[in-house]
C-alpha cells in the first residue's frame, strides 16, 4: 500500500493463473516454461504432491496482496496440466477454494492434451471442479503433428474431443496455421473437422518461430504471408458461417462463450500468477506491480517452501502503461470504453491523445471520442496500431 506515482480510482477483477510445468515432449515451436517429463505418460504422485504443496505456499505467501479480492477465473495452465490426474486437479482446485474467495460461477478453465487423454478423464476433471476444458489440437493431420513434434495423433484428437463434448458445456479447441508445408485446402479440412464438433470455443494461432526453441535453430518452411493471409480469411469466414463472432485477434465464440479469463487480461484486468515461471500483474491505489517466479520446477518449489517463490519484481512505470494497457485491449474487435483505461492505469487522457489522433488520422482506430476500438483496417495492421503508444 505505499505511495505510488498513480491514483486509481478501483481496482480492477482479479484472476488466477496456476502453471503446472511439465510436458511428455517439448515442441520445437514452443517458448513457455515447459520442461519435459519422459518417465511415463502421468507424474509420480510424490512429484505431484510435492508441486502442489509448493502452489498452496506460494499462494499463501501472496494472499497479503489481494487480501480480500475475489476472483474472477481460474486458468490451469502449462506444460501439460492433463499429466495431473483428476484427483490431484480436485486438491488443488480446493486448496484455492480454502485461500481466496471465488465469484458465484468462477470460470476454472483446465489446459489439456490428446496425448494424455484417456476415456473418463475429462469427465474427472469436470467433476474436480474444472467448468471449461482448453484442448490442444493443433491439427487433425498426423504428418502436421508428427512435423510439429506434437505427442498425439488425428485419431487421438477426436476421440478427446468427442468426450470433451460430452462433459464440458464450455469447452475450446486451439487449431494452428500456416504450418510447415501446409496448403490452404490442409487447412481448410482441419478447420472442417473441428467446427463440425460445434466447438463453444475455438483459438487459432498463426504459428510463429520464436527465438530460443529449436523451430528456431532450425526453420521449417512455413506459408508465406499472402497464403497466411488467406488462410485467415479463410477461418473467419468458416467460423462466421458456423455462428461464431470472432471477438479478439485469435478467438472465435459462440455467444455466451467468450474466455471469462482471457477477456479479463485483455482488459488490462489483475492476475495472480503461481507455479514456476509465473507472472502476475496486480493493482494498487497508486501503482501496478508485476511479479515473476522461479522459472526450474525444482527450484520454484524449493523457493516456494521458504516463502520466497517470487524472482523478481517491478512497478510499472507511469511511460509505460499506455502501451502496456493497448498491448491488450486493442486485441478485442469491440476494443474498450476510454473510461476503462482512466480507470485502470490511474492515468489522465491527456497521456493518450496524440497516439489517438495519430491512429485515428491513419484509419487505424474509430472516432468514437468515447471509445477505443480499432477499425478493421487497425486489427489487420495491429503492431502498427499498438506502436503508437510506445512510450
Amino acid at each position: 500500500m505505499r505511495p505510488g506515482t498513480l491514483s486509481l480510482a478501483a481496482l480492477p477483477p482479479l484472476s488466477l493463473y496456476v502453471h503446472l510445468p511439465w510436458c511428455l515432449k517439448k515442441c520445437p515451436y514452443c517458448d513457455f516454461n515447459s520442461h519435459e517429463w519422459k518417465d511415463g505418460r502421468q507424474l509420480p504422485v510424490d512429484t505431484a504432491r510435492a508441486y502442489l504443496g509448493a502452489l498452496r505456499a506460494d499462494l499463501e505467501a501472496a494472499l497479503p496482496l489481494i487480501w480480500g479480492r475475489p476472483v474472477v477465473s481460474i486458468f490451469i495452465g502449462g506444460g501439460t496440466p492433463s499429466l495431473f490426474a483428476p484427483e490431484q486437479i480436485a486438491e488443488l482446485i480446493s486448496d484455492i477454494r480454502a485461500r481466496l474467495p471465488l465469484e458465484p460461477g468462477c470460470e476454472i478453465t483446465l489446459e489439456a492434451n490428446p496425448g494424455t487423454f484417456e476415456r473418463d478423464r475429462f469427465r474427472g476433471f469436470a467433476a474436480a471442479g474444472v467448468t471449461r476444458l482448453s484442448i490442444g489440437v493443433q491439427s487433425f493431420d498426423d504428418a502436421k503433428l508428427k512435423a510439429l513434434g506434437r505427442v498425439h495423433d488425428g485419431a487421438q484428437a477426436r476421440a478427446a474431443i468427442e468426450e470433451a463434448a460430452q462433459a464440458f458445456e464450455t469447452f475450446n479447441i486451439d487449431l494452428m496455421y500456416a504450418l510447415p508445408g501446409q496448403s490452404l485446402a490442409e487447412l481448410e479440412q482441419d478447420l472442417t473437422l473441428a467446427l463440425g464438433y460445434a466447438p463453444p470455443h475455438l483459438s487459432v494461432y498463426h504459428l510463429t518461430i520464436e527465438p530460443n526453441t529449436r523451430f528456431a535453430i532450425a526453420p521449417p518452411v512455413v506459408p508465406d504471408a499472402d497464403l497466411a493471409s488467406d488462410m485467415l480469411d479463410l477461418i473467419t469466414a468458416q467460423t462466421g458461417a458456423r455462428g461464431m463472432e470472432r471477438y479478439e485477434v485469435s478467438a472465435y465464440a459462440r455467444a455466451g462463450h467468450r474466455c471469462t479469463h482471457n477477456l479479463n487480461y485483455w482488459q488490462f484486468g489483475d492476475y495472480l500468477g503461481i507455479g514456476a515461471g509465473a507472472h502476475s500483474k496486480l493493482s494498487f491505489p497508486h501503482r501496478v506491480l508485476r511479479q515473476v517466479r522461479w522459472r526450474e520446477p525444482a527450484s520454484y518449489m524449493a523457493k516456494a517452501g521458504e516463502g520466497a517463490a517470487v524472482s523478481n519484481e517491478h512497478e510499472v512505470a507511469r511511460k509505460e502503461l499506455p502501451f502496456e494497457f493497448m498491448l491488450n485491449a486493442l486485441r478485442l474487435r469491440e476494443g474498450v470504453p476510454m473510461q476503462q483505461f482512466l480507470e485502470r492505469t490511474g492515468l489522465p487522457p491527456s497521456s493518450i491523445a496524440e497516439a489517438l489522433q495519430q491512429g485515428r488520422g491513419k484509419g487505424l482506430l474509430e472516432l468514437d471520442p468515447l471509445r477505443i476500438q480499432p477499425t478493421p483496417r487497425g486489427f489487420d495492421f495491429l503492431s502498427d496500431l499498438q506502436s503508437l503508444f510506445l512510450a
